[in-house]
């Protein structure tokens, strides 16, 4: 191959987006006080983008890259079913690493209109999500 670098396929360059938002999101956290606990914790019910433990709780973190608003907002894309799996994800976790702490759904949202190159990515977060 003459110096050509391969674009990720379909799933895969997702996936190298996902963890692009992920990485600026547990940044942002980090930046704040949080601790972050696991990245991309999956479990047989499904994956938590993010865990994070702060002074009252310990956070389960959706994150939603997209490059604008222009159809939806991102976090109209944590559907019920997405929820469900995240409550029972977030369950498995606590059964196997106890925490005193208080458990909380996050969203953050990361709005880069040219990906990893976007200058000032757009990111909000909101808190008890659901």
């Amino acid at each position: 191959m003459s110096g050509e670098t391969k674009k990720p396929a379909g799933g895969a360059q997702a996936k190298v987006k996902g963890n692009y938002g992920e990485r600026l999101v547990a940044s942002a956290m980090e930046d704040r006080g949080w601790t972050i606990l696991e990245r991309n914790f999956h479990s047989r019910f499904g994956e938590i983008d993010l865990i994070a433990r702060g002074a009252e709780y310990i956070v389960f973190v959706e994150v939603k890259l997209r490059k604008s608003r222009r159809f939806a907002e991102a976090r109209e894309f944590v559907t019920r079913d997405k929820q469900r799996k995240l409550k029972a994800t977030a369950e498995w976790y606590l059964s196997t690493h106890p925490s005193r702490l208080q458990p909380r759904f996050d969203v953050a949202e990361v709005y880069a209109p040219d990906g990893a190159k976007t200058e000032q990515p757009d990111i909000r977060y909101y808190q008890n999500a659901f």
